[in-house]
Parts: structure tokens; C-alpha cells; sequence
């Protein structure tokens, strides 16, 4: 078997290495401990260098020209304009792997001092008060979705541009201070071909022709961190739509992909979003315009540069009529993006470790904002689906963290962000909101707004704004639940005598690694049984502290046979049912009405399954006896996708196995007749369809996919769009079809595009052919490949599927051997992608032991690799357990 990284690939990595290339662990603080200290050569900033220079710069503005060609390189010209308070000593401007062509430093040009990361300006030319430094440059385009992200479209061979700079990557398309408490104003001019678009935070106010390409100029923008500013440019087609708000709205898409989008459900909620923020923030949009663009190659789901806010193609864009869960999730993520644009843009965080209250403030406002403002009002559900569950299993495991943590450097800056950061801290401000009430949140809010606009604030900033408006000192719970980690479990504790309550309390418990117990306030929900149904008895709103709250005025209420503490999910607490409450959700669920509840309940049985409490199997049976009366597309969503995940379990445990044969084809019969049975309402027969795609394994269920890819099968009328065709030929080649290979190539000539050639390699790389591992194996470890990092991502997810450990196991060994190498040689973003996907965990003591030795050996790892590799064998071990709590026999 060839090595996961080439000879020749793996000196050219160890040259790097030994040039200085470091790791991200090794950039902490230390580094630059003393503001006097020179910075550390390499690629990374310190929070203390950062605060050493912010200390020294202010009144920044930069002027920005671009000479955009379509070419792999750009040219550009950076002139800084700022306060220096301290000229004694030397100043670093942050630029990434560029070739300076000419550096001025006060109208003086001089010789660059650049180590290809930063550029050190001498203090014998730096001035106290105003600075002005000029730095002509070229760069090559970057190709790995962050800095000036370049993009050939295969379809058309059109090329386009977009920038994303979070968390510090403005300094790979220009030069600058590179650090969020360093606000500035932009100017930027652009040269770009004729037929380009130019979008940044504002409008142009000219474009003139200029040698058969066109220049677009830009006003002085507003103060923002770097990473909120942003240039996107290319051939982009253009919706625009000035009626449905009071700001000019404007979508863009790829050429190739116009036909695909539906501009006006995009303006649609973007209108609804505009109009409820500026109600509820009491404070309007800052930014004159609001464009949204579709970009390819993109690292996350969205991001949100001010006024020009970027979408991931894969995410947002689709062959079919978008179903009712993606018109959801788009809503949702518009929401998120727009909150952004008053929290993260006008108020931005002094260093990164304030990112989490970004990113948990615009998941919690933007859930509010889908469910008050858009036709889904069901967005809490979905939140608590789709966020909340996340972020409960993150919080058990070996790698939580607190919410608010300490970012050394920006090599760390993205090591946390996880769904601790987005969703418990979203759930905290939801509970927080609760405790104080909803106008005195939003007043908080609003005052935080209102007096940090166009500057940076700390956490105690805003839980200051929040405290003030209660009345009260916020700092307890501000230490319980920000500053502590781990996740709390409440369960209720009752006694019954006569058919009627006599004693009520919530008990609380805390992990022995994190044992601290918290205040919130949550709501208690007794239910019974009665006429065929469950029904809601009694509903008790309770603020609980410490282990053990009584709750008195429920004595006297009708014995219940369940009890949720938890009941319309205001708290972030983990559920543990009570033994009378847990016999009747396994028993009952269908009979739930209310399907927030019932995601719940689905969830704490699935909890059961983690933890080793409840069989797989019987999990599984509760499951196929539900499902088929469950009414609420998002919990039948949610169910299955547990149901897929219980699917994987028993691949890994034992592929082929009788009990595993046996459930996937109760499961591919199930769904079939349910695809069947749905025939018209599209958004059921997807979700069942999904189901179905993941159990098939028997020769007459693929042969029927087969036909549907060929037009001979109807499948219930359920629409075979082209997104559908590439996940039934992914499924064919999964199972080694016979003449997959052929099909894949005729399947790509009718889909040509990005996303299909995207989807070709996906089904290419998924088929258990070990010639086709070996080969891929090698182009994934080869940091010299000329292949898109897009494509080399899409190929570490299609792998290693479940059923295929065996092939995993063949190259196990070396994987981890390398891993140390490639963690020093391919930076953050690889590794992020990599380790997600690459780390062997195949479910045996074997694979859980060899994990165990890999943690104790590569302790010098970076952070966020470190944490992948402890996750991947706390989650092998956790399979491990499971298969052992099973009921049934494998063989």
C-alpha cells in the first residue's frame, strides 16, 4: 500500500517544517508576553502582540486598489493610514505569502522586511501621530475558500472571485492590522474585466471603462473590523429587487447556476428580516444596501460581511423546487447572517474570544426572528432539533469547553467554535431572556447597541447593558453558566398517593468533572393519559437552584404519567425522565400532540441510547412502530436522522450481520411504502425517501434505483431531480452496483457542473474498491495537489463510510502515524476537514486501544487536532458500549 503522504510530498513537507512552518499549539501568549518583545515569526498573531499594537495604532483607514484579471494572481496597492501614540519601536502590517514590488513608509520607499507572513516597519521610519505606509504587491488568488478565493467554473470557464476573511485572513489579499479591535474605513478602487460584477459593503459610485476592462470605485465606508470587510467580483448574475424593503436588496448568483435560484423567496425573507430588526433592535440598518451572493468552494454555511453578506453554493442552491426544510434552513440562515450585521458588525468583538457571542447571539436572534417573522413558526423546534441536541452531546464530551475561553492567537481562533459556541450559547441567552423577561432583554439589548455602535465590547459590556436594565448583578450566572463548562441533568422527583401528587422537587446534578449547579428558570409539564391521547394537565413555570428545588404548589394535582421538566424547552438542561415517565414516552409517543415535545422525547430515548440505558434495538423497534403516524415533517426529519445514525452503529459494529440485515430491510420496506403512501406531498416523501436511500441494501431495492435512474420506476410520483439522481448513484456505488463506473461517466456528462463534478468524485471515492481507497488516500495527503481543497474535502467525507471499516482498517495504522506530519505541514483549515473525516474509529477494543495510544502520543499536537483525535476515541469507545448494551445477537 502506498504512504498517505508521498516520499516526495512528505520531504517537501519536512523542508517546510524545518524553514519554520509551526504548528498552531506552539503561538500562545508566551510568544509576546512582554509588549516590548519582538513578534514571533510565524504565521499566527497573538492576543498579546494584537493588544500591544492596538495600544500604539488608532485612527486607521486604509486605501485599497485591485487589479483584478481572471489570472491566478492579482496585483494591488495598500496605502495605511494611522495614529501611531509610540514610535520607538518597530510596527508589524500584516500580509500573507505576497511579492512586494515596493514598500513607502512616510514618503520614503524602503527595503521590505517580510517573512512572507508580516512585514516589520523600523522605527527609525515611524512617526509619532499621523503614519502613512504604502505597499505594492502581487498574490496568487487563494484556492482554499479563505483570503481572495479564485474559482474556474467547469461549466462555462467563467472565473469568480469572492474574499472571506474570518477570522484573520484579510491579510491574505491585503495588507493590514489584522485584528478586530483595529476598526478602520475602506476606500477601495477596482480593474477587473468588462463583464465582471464588484460588490463590496457599499455601492460604487462610478464605473468607467479603462483599456477594455472596467473601474469601479468606492466610497469611504463605514468603521469596521477587517474581517467584516470584504470584495467579491466576477461575471455574477444579478437579481435586484427595491420594493419589498426600505434598503435595496440585491441577490447574485454563478451564470451556470441562474436557472436554479428562486430570487424571490431569497427577498422574501430578507425583507421580513430587515423589517423585524429594525423593530426589535430599535436601531436601523447601518449598511444602505443589502446584498446576498452565492459563492462555490465555501468553507462554512454563510458569513457575514456587512452589506455583502456570502452564501456556500452546496448549501443553498438546488435542482428542485426547494422542500419545506430548505426554505427553512435558508430562512433561518438569512436570519442568522442578518443579525450579525447589528451584532458582530456595528458592535464587534475586542479579540476572538468574544467570537462565540457573535455566533450564539445571531443563532438565538435569528431563531427568534424565522419564528416571529417568517411562515415557520415552528422555528424553536428546528433550533432545538437542529442546535440545541448538538450542542447537549458536545457539552459530555471530553472535548467541552466553557462558553467564553481564552484564543492565544489566531491559530486557535477557530478551535472553540463548535455547537458549544453557537447553540448552548444561544440556548443561555434564550434562558437568560426567560429569567429577566422578554423587555427587559430587549431593552438590554438595544442600550448595548446604542452605546458600543461602530466600536469593539467585551463580554462584560453586555452583560452589563443586561444587568442594568434587570436591576440586578448578572455576575453569578454570568460565572455559572459562561465561565463553566459541562451540562447540568434535571429530572423530576414525585411521590403519588390517591391518584393525586403529594411531593414535587426537580433534582439537579452535575458531571464530577465539572460539578457546578446553576440557576435557571424553566417550566414543568405534567401530562396524562386520557381518551387515547396525552394530555396536558398542568404546566409550572419554576426557577431552580442548587440540587434539589421544591415545588409546592403542584401537591394536589392529578398523578401524572409523564412529566417533563423541561416542557417547552426554555432551559439548556439535560432531561433524564423519571422510570413511570420513561415507560410511557417508549409506549406513548404517537400519542403526544404537541411535536415540540415529541422531538424532545424522541431525543431523551436517543440520550438513553448514548449513555447505554437503552438497547439500539429496542430503540430501533420504538422507532419503526412511530414513525409511520408521526404528522410534523421536522420530527420525522429528526427521527430519521437518528434512525440513519443508529443504522451506522450497526454497520460499524458488524456489517452483514443477521440482526443488521434484518433491520435495514424492515426499514427499506417501511420506507418504500411510505414513499408510496405520500405520493403528492413532496416534502414527506423526501424525508422518507432520505430513509430509504440509507437502508437499501438488498439487490431488488437497488435494481429498483436503478430503474428510477432510468425512467422505468415512478417511485410514487416523487420527483427524480438531478441532486436526487447523484444521491441514488452515491447509494449504487456504495454497494458496488454492477456498471456503476459507466453510469457515473454518463452521469457526468449530463451534469457537467460544479456541484456535479463534485457529486461524480463523491460517488467515485465511496465505492469499496481498495485500488480506489489507495489512490485517493495518496491525492488527500499530497499538499502539493493541484486539485481544488473543495474537492479534496469532498473526498475525505465519502471515504469511509460505516459498512466499509474494513477498508478504513487497511490504512488505519499509517493514518495515524502521519497524523503528527500533516498537522505541522498543512495548517488549520485542512486539518479541520481532516480530521473530521480521517481518523480511524471502526467500533472494536482493537481500534479504541490504538486511539488511546494515539492520544497518548501526540500530545504536541495543535489544539483543534488534538481535539479531534480525543473526540474520534471517546465517540469508538461509546460504540463500543452500545454494542455491548445490545439485546439482541449480531450473529
Amino acid at each position: 500500500m502506498k504512504s498517505l503522504v508521498s516520499q516526495a510530498v512528505a520531504l517537501t513537507i519536512s523542508s517546510a517544517f524545518a524553514a519554520g512552518a509551526i504548528s498552531a499549539h506552539a503561538a500562545t501568549p508566551a510568544a509576546a508576553a512582554v509588549s516590548t518583545a519582538a513578534r514571533a515569526d510565524n504565521a499566527w498573531l497573538s492576543e498579546a502582540d494584537a493588544m500591544a499594537r492596538s495600544a500604539r495604532v488608532s485612527n486607521v483607514a486604509y486605501v485599497l486598489d485591485f487589479k483584478l484579471t481572471g489570472g491566478e494572481s492579482f496585483s494591488a496597492t495598500t496605502t495605511l493610514n494611522f495614529d501611531l501614540s509610540d514610535a520607538s519601536q518597530a510596527l508589524t502590517v500584516d500580509l500573507d505569502q505576497a511579492t512586494i514590488r515596493a514598500l513607502t513608509v512616510n514618503g520614503k520607499a524602503v527595503t521590505p522586511k517580510y517573512n512572507k507572513w508580516f512585514i516589520t516597519l523600523a522605527a527609525e521610519d515611524l512617526r509619532q501621530g499621523r503614519n502613512t505606509v504604502t505597499v505594492a504587491y502581487e498574490r496568487k488568488h487563494s484556492t482554499n475558500g479563505e483570503g481572495l478565493h479564485r474559482m474556474v467554473d467547469p461549466a462555462d470557464g467563467r472565473v469568480y472571485t469572492y474574499s472571506h476573511f474570518e477570522p484573520a485572513a484579510a491579510h491574505q489579499m491585503f495588507a493590514l492590522f489584522d485584528q478586530p479591535d483595529l476598526k478602520a474605513t475602506y476606500q477601495l478602487s477596482v480593474t477587473a474585466p468588462a463583464d465582471w460584477q464588484v460588490v463590496s459593503m457599499t455601492r460604487e459610485n462610478a464605473v468607467q471603462d479603462v483599456d477594455g476592462a472596467k473601474r469601479w470605485t468606492f466610497p469611504v465606508s463605514k468603521k469596521l473590523s477587517a474581517y467584516n470587510f470584504s470584495l467579491h467580483a466576477g461575471p455574477y448574475k444579478v437579481w435586484e429587487d427595491k420594493t419589498s424593503a426600505k434598503y435595496p436588496m440585491r441577490l447574485m448568483a454563478r451564470q451556470s447556476l441562474a436557472a436554479q435560484v428562486q430570487p424571490e423567496i431569497w427577498f422574501r425573507y430578507t425583507a421580513q428580516g430587515l423589517k423585524f430588526f429594525d423593530e426589535y433592535f430599535g436601531i436601523p440598518y447601518q449598511f444602505d444596501k443589502y446584498d446576498q451572493i452565492l459563492v462555490p468552494d465555501f468553507l462554512y454555511g454563510a458569513m457575514e460581511n456587512a452589506g455583502a453578506v456570502t452564501f456556500g453554493e452546496a448549501r443553498f442552491v438546488h435542482k428542485d423546487e426547494m422542500t419545506a426544510a430548505q426554505r427553512e434552513s435558508l430562512a433561518s440562515v438569512i436570519m442568522h447572517e442578518m443579525a450579525h450585521q447589528w451584532f458582530g458588525d456595528l458592535v464587534t468583538m475586542k479579540w476572538w474570544n468574544g467570537l462565540w457571542l457573535n455566533e450564539s447571539f445571531a443563532s438565538f436572534m435569528g431563531t427568534l426572528a424565522t419564528a416571529e417573522a417568517t411562515e415557520f413558526k415552528n422555528g424553536w423546534q428546528s433550533f432545538y432539533s437542529r442546535g440545541k441536541v448538538g450542542a447537549y452531546e458536545h457539552d459530555q464530551r471530553v472535548t467541552t469547553h466553557p462558553i467564553e475561553v481564552p484564543v492565544p492567537s489566531t491559530a486557535n481562533a477557530f478551535d472553540n467554535i463548535d455547537a458549544i459556541t453557537y447553540s448552548k450559547g444561544a440556548s443561555t441567552l434564550k434562558q437568560l431572556r426567560h429569567l429577566l423577561g422578554q423587555e427587559v432583554f430587549r431593552k438590554g439589548v438595544h442600550n448595548y447597541l446604542a452605546k458600543y455602535s461602530w466600536q469593539n465590547a467585551k463580554l462584560d459590556d453586555f452583560i452589563g447593558s443586561l444587568g442594568e436594565a434587570a436591576g440586578r448583578d448578572l455576575g453569578p450566572w454570568t460565572q455559572q453558566w459562561l465561565y463553566q463548562p459541562g451540562v447540568n441533568t434535571i429530572t423530576a422527583s414525585y411521590t403519588c398517593k390517591g391518584g393525586k401528587l403529594q411531593e414535587f422537587s426537580l433534582q439537579q446534578s452535575a458531571p464530577a468533572a465539572y460539578p457546578v449547579l446553576r440557576e435557571q428558570r424553566v417550566q414543568v409539564g405534567l401530562f396524562v393519559k386520557r381518551g387515547g391521547q396525552l394530555q396536558l394537565e398542568r404546566q409550572q413555570g419554576v426557577t431552580y437552584k442548587g440540587a434539589s428545588t421544591v415545588v409546592e404548589n403542584l401537591a394536589g394535582e392529578a398523578c401524572p404519567d409523564l412529566v417533563y421538566p423541561n416542557y417547552e424547552d426554555w432551559g439548556f438542561a439535560k432531561v433524564k425522565l423519571d422510570a413511570r415517565s420513561f415507560a410511557t414516552a417508549r409506549q406513548s409517543l404517537r400519542k403526544v400532540d404537541d411535536p415540540l415535545l415529541r422531538a424532545m422525547l424522541w431525543n431523551n430515548l436517543w440520550d438513553s441510547v448514548r449513555d447505554g440505558d437503552l438497547p439500539l434495538n429496542d430503540f430501533l423497534q420504538v422507532a419503526q412502530n412511530n414513525l409511520p403516524y408521526e404528522k410534523d415533517y421536522s420530527v420525522l426529519g429528526d427521527v430519521i436522522a437518528k434512525v440513519e445514525k443508529a443504522q451506522d452503529y450497526l454497520n460499524l459494529m458488524a456489517p452483514g450481520s443477521a440482526y443488521a440485515r434484518r433491520t435495514a430491510a424492515a426499514l427499506e420496506k417501511l420506507s418504500w411504502t411510505q414513499v408510496l403512501a405520500h405520493k403528492g406531498n413532496s416534502n414527506f416523501q423526501r424525508r422518507w425517501f432520505d430513509l430509504h436511500l440509507d437502508a437499501v441494501a438488498s439487490q431488488p431495492a437497488l435494481a429498483r434505483l436503478a430503474a428510477m435512474l432510468d425512467g422505468r420506476e415512478k417511485a410514487g410520483g416523487l420527483n427524480i431531480s438531478q441532486d436526487l439522481r447523484w444521491d441514488i448513484l452515491r447509494h449504487l456505488s456504495r454497494h458496488n452496483q454492477p456498471g456503476i463506473a459507466a453510469r457515473i461517466e454518463a452521469e457526468q456528462a449530463r451534469d457537467n457542473s460544479d456541484s456535479g463534478q463534485a457529486a461524480a468524485l463523491a460517488a467515485r471515492v465511496i465505492s469499496p474498491d481498495p485500488q480506489v481507497k489507495q489512490e485517493w488516500l495518496a491525492k488527500i495527503g499530497d499538499l502539493q495537489s493541484k486539485l481544488p481543497f473543495s474537492r479534496i474535502r469532498t473526498a475525505m467525507g465519502a471515504m469511509y463510510p460505516a459498512e466499509q471499516h474494513g477498508l478504513s482498517e487497511q490504512s488505519a495504522a499509517e493514518r495515524l502515524r502521519q497524523l503528527p506530519l500533516l498537522d505541522k505541514a498543512a495548517g488549520p483549515v485542512f486539518m479541520r476537514a481532516y480530521g473530521a473525516s480521517m481518523i480511524p474509529a471502526t467500533c472494536t477494543p482493537v481500534s479504541v486501544q490504538r486511539l488511546a495510544a494515539a492520544v497518548e502520543d501526540n500530545k504536541e499536537l495543535s489544539t483543534g487536532t488534538r481535539r479531534a483525535l480525543l473526540l474520534a476515541h471517546q465517540e469508538d469507545a461509546r460504540c463500543v458500549a452500545i454494542r455491548r448494551a445490545l439485546t439482541v445477537p449480531l450473529s
